[in-house]
């Protein structure tokens, strides 16, 4: 058995390790060389791939990459994981995966399965790649086969990774279905099978719609609750008390990574050309994207207090992925609040052992050493992140004044003003 998988990052790295781990010879093609070869080279960029597992498949011969799309003509099945980002009026970018199907269109072979694995708007399987497939003169439930699986990476979570968290697949027809089963049957502890391409794109939809929803719920609840001088986490922390009917989510300051911000966003464009307004979608992805200009502007009112100007204050922000404990600054709100406080005036620094560097737009910064004296001379420290290497009360104890977005502050005894969200 031989598989391709087509894009080699956040899911196609770990996808490609589990797949070899599980007897599969896998080609991994990617246009970027220097994955390419740092694949080949058995050098990890991926946090959740532990370098001696990916040293081990390569050194077996089980995995080996390349920038080559003619390596199609040997895999038995192609796995797709490219990027799906939105262009700036919100409309979602397909162009990844159309590009790497006219790739697999160039080599489809009799007997072939193909894979879509990117997060899109349902639809896209059957009514864009399926076509441009059956241009090739080969049917599909016959000749070749076609399925889709939503990727379900959360970087940095140490309980469910790649292999143990269950995998959801429709096929254009059941024999598709069946086939990518007997893949992907070998690679996952547990397969879900439902009943077209459509619905798997759904799925996918739905999971990060939950969240960027009651995400914006909490949010906004956050916002009443300062109106209200309430202390939202007392709040949740009570209501989360209750044994049934809730789930507790949290507040933060804005929502990053490729998929929560995102994802909503595929769904509600889909709908427009129904002639439906996704209601929700749209005031939660309101509400969650401006929770960095309510950052800042809570910030500025407690140097107003303080009778001191934002312009030309000392900032650092603490903690620049967009989630703990991950190297990842993909949407992360944290560019948004740096961005922010640059443009009334403040001189901006910034600490996260994740992120050496940020070279986003107008920000071309290196993180900081965080000493006792280095944050003895800001006049804020906005925790952003809540990584779990912090020593929080060793950060309150040194700074003038706090705030904290995330909570991480909450069992810190100290003398430091804290600002909560």
């Amino acid at each position: 058995m031989k598989a391709a998988v087509i894009g080699l990052g956040y899911v196609g790295l770990p996808l490609a390790v589990e797949m070899a781990l599980a007897g599969v010879e896998v080609i991994g093609i990617d246009i970027m060389k220097d994955k390419v070869k740092n694949v080949n080279a058995g050098k990890s960029y991926i946090d959740d791939v532990p370098q001696d597992i990916l040293k081990r498949v390569v050194k077996e011969k089980k995995l080996w990459a390349t920038t080559d799309f003619s390596a199609l003509k040997k895999a038995d099945a192609v796995s797709i994981c490219v990027p799906t980002p939105l262009r700036k009026t919100k409309d979602p970018d397909i162009s990844y995966i159309l590009a790497a199907v006219e790739e697999i269109a160039k080599y489809l072979h009799k007997g072939q399965l193909i894979i879509l694995e990117s997060t899109t708007y349902p639809g896209t399987t059957d009514e864009c790649v399926l076509p441009r497939l059956e241009q090739c003169g080969l049917e599909v439930g016959k000749d070749f086969f076609l399925a889709f699986s939503p990727e379900r990476v959360d970087p940095g979570n140490k309980v469910f990774q790649t292999k143990n968290t269950p995998k959801v697949i429709g096929g254009i027809t059941p024999a598709c279905t069946k086939r990518a089963v007997e893949l992907y049957g070998r690679v996952f502890e547990k397969i879900i099978q439902v009943s077209s391409t459509k619905c798997a794109e759904m799925v996918k939809l739905l999971e990060n719609t939950f969240r960027s929803v009651n995400i914006g719920m909490v949010n906004e609840m956050a916002l009443m609750c300062d109106k209200l001088r309430l202390d939202v986490w007392e709040v949740i922390d009570a209501a989360a008390t209750k044994p049934f009917g809730f789930m507790p989510f949290y507040p933060g300051p804005g929502l990053g990574g490729h998929c929560i911000p995102i994802d909503p966003h595929y769904l509600s464009w889909k709908l427009k050309a129904l002639n439906y307004y996704a209601k929700f979608i749209e005031i939660a992805g309101e509400i969650n994207s401006k929770m960095p200009e309510f950052v800042v502007e809570k910030l500025v009112l407690a140097f107003n207090e303080k009778a001191m100007p934002v312009k030309n204050a000392k900032i650092l922000i603490l903690g620049v992925a967009y989630k703990r404990n991950v190297n990842d600054l993909r949407e992360s709100p944290a560019l948004d609040v740096m961005e922010l406080l640059k443009k009334r005036g403040a001189v901006v620094s910034y600490h996260d052992p994740f992120i050496p560097e940020i070279h986003e737009g107008h920000l071309k910064l290196k993180s900081i050493e965080l000493t006792k004296k280095a944050i003895s001379g800001f006049d804020c420290v906005v925790i952003v992140t809540d990584h779990s290497s912090f020593d929080y009360k060793q950060i309150c104890d040194s700074a003038r004044m706090v705030m904290d977005t995330r909570n991480a502050t909450k069992k810190v005894k100290t003398n430091t003003p804290i600002l909560k969200l």
